[in-house]
């Protein structure tokens, strides 16, 4: 992402999940209210306007989507899984005594908005770069603030999260803690990552999760999605959002040992896997 520009890949997934709301069956797969949440706020904080809302939520958009689909065979559909799944993270994670919720990277989600007046007693973070945040908490203002949730405009490659964190009087490091990591890890350099994850460790308390999606490295070390993985990274490299990191399934719980966290394969429930991204969650 340009440093100085809101993340294009946020408004791309943003406006995927408006689409998936027109596709007959995802009305099963996607959290209530997201579709019209997510409108809403990107029309309020003016990364798309009413049009392109209104274009996105056509039959035919759906169309558009699908014929593209051959790419990532699946990840159209997968961003609705992907939603469902930190969606139930959440509730589960507070179900589970979590007090505190924490979204890296949150771009234009809806998910904190969303929980925040149903648990009044958690307290919601959301971390993003300036550029993306100051829109979010624009369309935030408009569509109504919650006093239980924090908005962070923070760029994590400057400043590192526990230094965040600390300075934040809302926050307890001791409390147990559902972090979301979505759709966020792929484009962080190898050692940011495991940085990441050792500092989430250091600012949660026993009994936190962290839910987070990855991308399967291939045998060449880059991340494989298939057929057309040389096209994908070429495009996301162009773009100037391109990915960076990418792990086998079967070594992520050493990975995750090496890093503070235990893999839990059993709290991600269903398949572990939608489209090219697949599903992780990690306790300590």
């Amino acid at each position: 992402m340009r440093k100085d520009k809101p993340s294009k890949t946020a408004r791309k997934v943003a406006l995927n999940i408006v689409t998936l709301g027109a596709k007959p069956g995802m009305d099963n797969v996607l959290p209530p209210g997201i579709v019209e949440a997510t409108s809403e706020m990107l029309v309020a904080s003016g990364a798309v306007g009413a049009n392109t809302i209104r274009w996105a939520r056509y039959q035919r958009m759906v169309s558009v989507y699908e014929a593209f689909d051959w790419m990532m065979p699946g990840q159209f559909e997968a961003f609705g899984h992907r939603k469902a799944f930190f969606d139930r993270q959440a509730r589960e994670g507070i179900g589970a005594d979590a007090t505190q919720v924490l979204i890296l990277g949150a771009g234009y989600d809806t998910l904190a908005w969303r929980l925040a007046p149903e648990f009044a007693g958690v307290n919601f973070f959301e971390i993003d770069h300036p550029a993306t945040a100051c829109l979010k908490a624009k369309g935030i203002g408009q569509m109504g603030r919650r006093d239980n949730l924090h908005l962070i405009p923070e760029d994590l490659g400057k400043r590192k999260l526990v230094d965040v964190m600390e300075s934040n009087d809302a926050w307890d490091p001791t409390a147990q803690t559902v972090i979301v990591a979505e759709g966020l890890l792929m484009y962080l350099p190898p050692e940011a990552v495991r940085d990441l994850f050792g500092q989430c460790a250091a600012i949660t308390g026993t009994g936190s999760r962290m839910a987070f999606t990855y991308i399967n490295r291939g045998g060449d070390g880059r991340p494989d999605v298939g057929r057309w993985t040389r096209l994908v990274l070429w495009i996301l490299k162009v773009s100037g959002e391109p990915w960076l990191w990418s792990i086998r399934p079967e070594e992520l719980g050493q990975f995750l040992d090496k890093n503070g966290w235990i893999n839990t394969p059993d709290l991600v429930r269903a398949s572990g896997q939608h489209g090219v991204e697949l599903f992780g969650v990690a306790t300590r």
